[in-house]
């Protein structure tokens, strides 16, 4: 599987090598190209590659989408990089996405949008410029690699009928992270900020363009000491590091068929001391920011490869086509505890009486050997493919058609050679009694390959938009289980289950125009997740139909979106996790017929607009009510769901979430300050009063910041994280409940020299 899609990376490379040599020959110039410089020409091929590749492309495009929309800028994703760079913290700005901290840095996130569930962001469409970045989208779709948001330019998120472009997920929306661009003119940009917990964050970004080529160099650093504090003593913190490079050859910018060939190409490794592993609410309410000695060999350790070559072509008759050949490889090890006398993480926690013995033993008490189980979660990953987006845009006066036909091939793949060690604790520390084999614990290969196509027309009549577009997705789903005593696997797969999949994704979205700043926006289209790998013969995969309806008013200096929408879930998938609380085997179970709604507001503007004084006053809010619950009841061996009653509503989903910042901004300086309020999510399936033992926090999260700049091409930055120093669960998965990050001060110098 790894090479099976060689040979058309080979023919893609040739070709439009062969184009431009063709276009260089037969360059034609004409007066409007010559008037043109190579900064104007390159800034247009970037709009229009945005808008084929990324999720909403540009300010233009996004006026146009028949459904929520919100782009986090440059400027307020700067801003909010100050601290520790948690893509959860960045993430709360933004109606309609849900998130639930773990780890109080984002390490791994937890995002969905609509109901979706959020459990490591396996049920949305997850990219980095326009490409999908998961370890293994289709094959094992939970992100236990995420971009690095600290080197990031911008974010986009999308949700409603536009999103069935981008799949295979099309229940929730789209996240997509935009990285640095290669610079039309010279660029260095570095900032460095240190703070609590021996943290120390370095940042790096140089870059330039010629007539015929341009490149860009990025670095970002960040390790920290953590901010838990472990029995016996430790570290309980990481260190993240991170590269991208990319080069840009193009055409002259007066040829008359442009083009250009960009090469990508990223690595990052991490090396952090993160657990399972979280407390009892006794221990939590005496110390909320402690580690049981049972979590001190807990570490995981990642390693990320990235490769990608862009080539784009534009013809002066409004066509243009960017193809993209990936591929991206990803290994980690998360070697943590497993089980303490037999008992699981997951059912540590249910019944604190009855595993008494247990959580003494995690607290540090002696035991016996091999007491302490702790499992190797060893897996590599590859996902690879070549997608192609061709634009046209037809039609003049009131009437146009903007039309997009896509492409995409994709293989990914998820190697699990997984192991156990045995411990005993004696007097409070962790001692190796045993070692495990190899694949003696997981043993198999997950895989899957898919052909996706889709068609998007956007019709404009007036002050009338029609957004018609179709998504056909044909996928092949394999997973080889292995004998764990063969970790060679010579004796070839114990088990092959095949599971192809076929889908039709149909939506349409619509805006109309009532005022020249107001617009009515809405749409309907089918939701789909893919069974995945191994998937019982009797599961499902999860199917919607999801309807939105809602108005934007206009941009700038104000704004403001109120966007309501309803998902109607024939089946609803969980996956059997241990980030879940469950046994980790990956397995898909069905949750059977639910509904999630939902309204989501979003309001900006500028106090002091208009004023002519050189002061502004921003403001932005946001909010997301959410109401899901089955529509059926079962019992499930899955741990949030359990036994389900008609009614019951979903785990994990915060039925009130507000976000509202306001600065003070002048020319040389800024000072602001941000809250993030959520209501207390529940954490099992159930209604009525909520359990508090089967409950997060409700909770209320300051953090203010400020610039001034130090001279021409230096500004200093300061900021604090949680300001009123609350303490809280955020979460009770993967083990025990867990609190989020504490007071924390980063302060720093930035430079920046060019454009």
């Amino acid at each position: 599987m790894r090479n099976d899609i060689h040979f058309i990376v080979v023919l893609l490379l040739a070709a439009p090598l062969s184009l431009g040599v063709a276009a260089q020959d037969q360059t034609i110039e004409n007066e409007a190209q010559k008037e043109k410089t190579l900064e104007e020409v390159l800034e247009e091929q970037a709009l229009r590659v945005s808008e084929r590749v990324n999720v909403i492309g540009s300010e233009q495009a996004l006026e146009r989408i028949p459904g929520s929309a919100y782009v986090i800028d440059a400027e307020e994703l700067d801003r909010q990089k100050q601290g520790l760079d948690d893509v959860h913290r960045i993430l709360r700005r933004v109606p309609g996405v849900v998130v639930q901290e773990e780890d109080g840095y984002g390490l791994r996130p937890n995002i969905g949008m609509r109901g979706s569930g959020s459990e490591r962001s396996a049920k949305i469409t997850l990219m980095e410029d326009g490409v999908l970045i998961a370890p293994a989208p289709y094959a094992a779709p939970s992100a236990y690699y995420f971009p690095v948001v600290g080197r990031m330019e911008s974010i986009e998120v999308l949700k409603g009928s536009s999103q069935i472009q981008f799949g295979p997920r099309t229940n929730g929306g789209a996240l997509n992270l935009i990285s640095a661009a290669v610079p039309t003119r010279f660029n260095l940009e570095a900032n460095v900020a240190l703070g609590h917990n021996d943290a120390l964050k370095g940042h790096a970004r140089v870059g330039d363009s010629g007539q015929r080529v341009g490149w860009l160099f990025e670095t970002y650093q960040l390790r920290t000491d953590g901010f838990k504090q472990l029995d016996g003593g430790g570290g309980t913190g990481f260190h993240t590091q991170d590269y991208l490079g990319k080069l840009r050859f193009n055409t002259s910018p007066t040829a008359r068929i442009f083009q250009s060939i960009e090469l990508k190409l990223g690595a990052g490794t991490q090396d952090a001391d993160e657990t399972y592993l979280g407390l009892t609410d006794s221990d939590f309410e005496a110390q909320p920011l402690r580690r049981y000695a049972a979590s001190q060999p807990d570490n995981i350790q990642w390693d990320h490869r990235q490769f990608q070559v862009q080539h784009f072509l534009a013809t002066p008759n409004g066509l243009d086509v960017t193809t993209t050949v990936y591929r991206n490889d990803f290994s980690r090890n998360w070697y943590k505890l497993q089980s303490v006398l037999g008992t699981g993480l997951g059912d540590l926690f249910d019944d604190p009486a009855a595993n008494s013995q247990a959580l003494e033993i995690a607290r540090g008490a002696s035991s016996g050997v091999d007491a302490l189980k702790v499992r190797a979660n060893n897996r590599t990953y590859v996902s690879q493919g070549i997608q192609s987006v061709v634009g046209l845009s037809v039609g003049s006066g009131e009437t146009k058609h903007d039309l997009e036909l896509g492409v995409r091939y994709h293989a990914d793949e998820e190697d699990r050679l997984q192991w156990e060690d045995g411990y005993q604790m004696t007097d409070g520390s962790m001692n190796r009694t045993s070692t495990g084999t190899p694949g003696s614990q997981s043993n198999r290969v997950s895989g899957a390959s898919a052909l996706a196509l889709f068609v998007r027309d956007t019709l404009r009549w007036s002050r009338l938009s029609l957004l018609p577009g179709l998504r056909y997705e044909t996928m092949n789903l394999v997973r080889k289980d292995f004998s764990t005593s063969d970790p060679q696997r010579s004796e070839g797969p114990s088990r092959v289950r095949d599971t192809p999949v076929s889908t039709v994704i149909p939506g349409v979205g619509v805006t109309f125009d009532i005022a020249p700043r107001v617009r009515l926006i809405g749409g309907v289209h089918r939701g789909f997740s893919p069974p995945g790998p191994g998937a019982d013969a009797f599961t499902a995969a999860e199917k919607s139909v999801n309807y939105e309806a809602g108005f934007r008013t206009g941009r700038d200096p104000s704004s403001a979106e109120v966007v309501f929408y309803f998902t109607d879930y024939n089946n609803l998938l969980g996956a059997d996790t241990l980030s879940g609380g469950g046994t980790g085997e990956g397995d898909l179970v069905n949750g059977g017929k639910a509904r999630a709604m939902g309204l989501e507001a979003a309001v900006s503007l500028d106090f002091a607009s208009g004023s002519h004084s050189g002061i502004r006053l921003p403001f932005r809010a946001s909010y997301t009510f959410t109401d899901a619950e089955f529509q059926n009841a079962f019992v499930s061996d899955y741990a949030p769901w359990g036994s389900v009653a008609i009614g019951d509503e979903l785990p994990y989903l915060s039925p009130h979430q507000l976000y509202a910042s306001m600065a003070l901004e002048a020319k040389r300086w800024i000072v602001g300050a941000d809250v993030n309020v959520n209501a207390r999510m529940r954490t099992v399936a159930s209604q009525g009063p909520i359990n508090p033992k089967e409950a997060t926090d409700t909770f209320a999260v300051v953090n203010v910041f400020g610039e001034i700049d130090l001279a021409d091409h230096v500004r200093a930055f300061a900021n604090v994280q949680n300001i009123g120093g609350a303490s809280y669960i955020v979460a009770r998965r993967p083990a025990g409940a867990r609190p989020g990050l504490p007071r924390t001060l980063m302060m720093g110098l930035k430079l920046r020299v060019g454009r």
